[in-house]
């Protein structure tokens, strides 16, 4: 049977939710794979797995129950191996690299900041810091709405006005927050958000990190903000570039 992991800990970890409910319908029993220093947390994978949030959530319980006694590496949704061999074959062919990123990580959350312009707001902003965007629209105004092709020209200078926007305050989110953080991870590029980014935490500075994330909210009145955490250090199981 393939097996299912959750995370990766070593094999002194303090507390590792063995017997505990893991994914599937109904759960399967959450084991511990231990090979030298390391121990993987894994369970039978289900015949059938789909992203329910019925599974979504097991998932991320074990890792939180696991990662609130000591340091986890958290494995992706999803992630199955062919049988427990495989997996501690992994742990033996990648201890090296497993440690180090559980020394690095000890101690450390992941919270997630998305950015996105509110539309009207950022209309009004954009006008407010262009005079040839004002006097555009003021023009077409007086005639009437303008011709067809007034209207198309300050709408694409509009477009651009708002996506050099859209690079500034992607910069911004990142420029306030990073200084805070340990390490940062864009992310990939999501339509409708102008900044994605992940950033690693000392545990003790969660508090100070979401209030930093709402004075900024507070200062840019905008951009709509979403903070997600504290996550398992999903993003950062892999180091980042050198």
């Amino acid at each position: 049977m393939s097996t299912y992991v959750y995370g990766i800990a070593a094999s002194t970890h303090p507390a590792l939710p063995e017997g505990g409910q893991g994914v599937g319908d109904p759960p399967t029993a959450v084991r511990v794979l231990r090979e030298g220093p390391l121990a993987a947390l894994v369970s039978d994978a289900p015949a059938e797995l789909r992203p329910k949030r019925r599974d979504l959530l097991a998932h991320q319980e074990v890792l939180v129950e696991a990662g609130a006694r000591g340091c986890v590496l958290p494995m992706r949704f999803g992630s199955v191996a062919p049988d427990d061999a495989a997996v501690t074959e992994v742990l033996a062919q990648r201890a090296e690299h497993y440690r180090e990123r559980l020394r690095a990580l000890d101690n450390k959350v992941e919270y997630n900041v998305k950015a996105s312009h509110l539309e009207e707001a950022v209309l009004h902003l954009v006008l407010a810091d262009s005079p040839e965007l004002r006097a555009l629209a003021e023009a077409n105004r007086q005639e009437g709405g303008g011709s067809y092709e007034q209207k198309l020209r300050l709408g694409e200078l509009i477009a651009t006005a708002v996506r050099a926007r859209e690079a500034e305050d992607a910069a911004a989110v990142r420029g306030a927050l990073e200084p805070l953080a340990v390490a940062v991870d864009p992310g990939p590029g999501s339509t409708g958000w102008l900044a994605n980014v992940s950033f690693l935490i000392d545990r003790d500075a969660s508090a100070a990190f979401a209030e930093a994330v709402e004075a900024f909210r507070k200062t840019h009145p905008h951009l709509e903000v979403r903070l997600a955490g504290p996550l398992p250090p999903y993003s950062f199981v892999e180091p980042g570039p050198e």
